[in-house]
């Protein structure tokens, strides 16, 4: 496998021609792994409670097993087996029992959950039951269409051309594309976990880059990629499962699909920014901008139309089912618009066009099926996609801010007074919900939530203006929750940990009340100072 060079795809290929070609030596990398790589290696994790007295006790047992079973009708022979077997179980029971007294006399807060997850065990998987689908091909296709709905977009078998203004795909691409990648993440249909692929590239760098380079040259992703596994699960705490929105399903893709989705994302990540495809008031997904940047830019919003002395609200919302609605043809279109690489834009074509899934669960029938899926979630580039195709939606707001955060939107007005910025929001809705309708994405309304924002010297009680939305009545909410932070009308905001999780301590200099000599200036100043830096432009 060191030295083999697959050899080059013909010419004028056709997608199926390629994918044929890259299936078929694919496949003679990946049957090595099977032939030579241990499915499971022993460690001392295996059984931690194991010692050197159990290894004598099984030797001595099983010596005297055989010594038995060689003369049947010796009864010394038999009570002594009986004897060394009943000594060397209850040695493993105290083994076990031992270990266990001691993982929990010395748990910690983090491996607290690992503890009551051994003691429950692991629950059965709940077998699905559909009304007017008892058989497991019905059933099969009935959560397809549940959740992945609509027609597949069609799949294209024309001639390919290389692109000329193709960048040829470098060797340290896929490098950095493997280093990003963990190796803990489940694999998909190909059952190869991203560790293999990081061994595979150390000894053989030539190999994953020979396959890749035609896909890009010719920007078409094939068809053995785009299958990925569906794994079912139940959502706890249903009151009953007779309906496929009791469920959720983990798409697995193939790893080795995600080291060339890694590359197109780094790529397509400088061509959105330097072609303007991105809103500067977006953030997740993209380098530099995480959850934090999104709380830090809407708080300082608020406190600026607050100190011009406007009553400031904010409308929070989120895009139902977002990456299965996004449109294939329209995305393309857009980028097409705006001057992206015609190489880029095939393959993110050929790469959101003819996937095929195949649900796992009991009794199961395993096989894949074609699927509308949107931009597949899971995938390195998927979010990157969702965030350009919903550019659109974002719009300028007179002395407020439309802020994003994928699919988080937060609608910021001010006004003279909390009644008047009701009304504003019903507008920016009505106008935001048009948008939305016209590129196929609709909003959750019963997951909104209003806010309206007070200043520690507001002396009036809390406004209570509500807001109609479709129907439904929003009071103002006295806090919330939102990418991970706390919320206040009065703008305290706290990171949201998970109920059980240990609080964080204090320094030692915040509980005497006097900070340690080394500050050249106290900490409100620092982070002052470090907030325009920490703020989208």
């Amino acid at each position: 496998m060191y030295n083999y060079l697959a050899p080059s795809p013909r010419a004028l290929p056709t997608p199926r021609s390629l994918d044929i070609w890259f299936s078929t030596n694919l496949g003679k990398v990946t049957s090595q792994f099977a032939l030579h790589t241990p499915l499971k290696r022993v460690t001392y994790l295996s059984k931690p409670w194991w010692s050197e007295l159990l290894s004598m006790l099984r030797k001595a047992y099983n010596s005297r097993l055989r010594s038995s079973q060689r003369d049947r009708f010796d009864v010394a022979r038999l009570a002594s087996a009986r004897a060394a077997r009943s000594a060397y179980f209850k040695a493993i029971k105290a083994a076990k029992r031992a270990h266990w007294s001691s993982f929990l006399a010395s748990a910690t807060p983090q491996t607290q959950w690992t503890a009551k997850k051994l003691a429950v065990g692991r629950s059965p998987p709940r077998f699905p039951e559909l009304p007017g689908a008892s058989m497991p091909p019905k059933l099969n296709q009935a959560l397809l269409d549940h959740f992945f709905p609509g027609e597949p977009a069609k799949f294209l078998d024309s001639i390919l051309l290389p692109f000329k203004d193709c960048h040829p795909l470098a060797a340290d691409e896929v490098g950095r594309a493997l280093a990003g990648s963990s190796p803990l993440l489940a694999p998909g249909p190909d059952m190869t976990p991203n560790s293999v692929w990081k061994r595979v590239h150390r000894v053989a760098s030539h190999l994953i880059h020979h396959l890749l380079a035609p896909l890009v040259a010719y920007g078409c992703h094939p068809l053995t990629l785009k299958k990925a596994d569906g794994t079912l699960l139940d959502k706890p705490g249903k009151n009953s499962y007779d309906s496929p929105s009791s469920f959720r399903v983990i798409v697995l893709f193939q790893t080795f699909s995600k080291i060339l989705e890694s590359i197109m994302n780094s790529t397509l990540t400088w061509v959105a920014r330097a072609a303007g495809l991105l809103n500067p008031h977006q953030c997740g997904s993209l380098a530099g901008l995480s959850a934090s940047d999104t709380v830090t830019t809407l708080t300082h919003e608020v406190k600026t139309l607050q100190i011009a002395g406007r009553k400031v609200s904010t409308l929070f919302l989120d895009i139902k089912g977002g990456f299965d609605n996004v449109n294939p043809p329209s995305l393309c279109g857009m980028l097409c618009a705006q001057g992206v690489s015609p190489y880029i834009v095939s393959w993110m074509g050929s790469f959101l066009t003819g996937r095929s899934c195949r649900l796992l669960f009991q009794g199961s029938a395993k096989v894949f099926t074609p699927g509308s899926v949107g931009t597949p979630q899971g995938s390195p580039i998927s979010s990157l996609l969702f965030v350009i195709y919903v550019s659109r939606l974002l719009m300028e707001i007179p002395y407020g801010l439309t802020l994003s955060y994928v699919d988080n939107f937060a609608l910021t007005v001010s006004s003279r007074s909390y009644r008047h910025n009701v009304q504003l929001l019903q507008t920016q809705y009505a106008i935001l919900k048009a948008k939305g309708s016209r590129l196929g994405a609709g909003f959750s309304v019963p997951k909104t939530e209003l806010v309206h924002w007070r200043t520690s010297q507001d002396t009036d009680p809390p406004s209570p203006a509500p807001i109609h939305l479709d129907g439904l009545v929003f009071h103002p909410r006295s806090e919330l929750r939102w990418l991970g932070f706390s919320f206040t009308p009065s703008l305290a905001t706290t990171p949201t940990l998970p109920s059980g999780w240990p609080k964080p301590k204090q320094p030692s200099w915040q509980s005497n009340g006097s900070p340690p000599q080394e500050w050249a200036f106290p900490p409100t100043s620092a982070t002052n100072w470090l907030h325009p830096f920490s703020s989208p432009s």
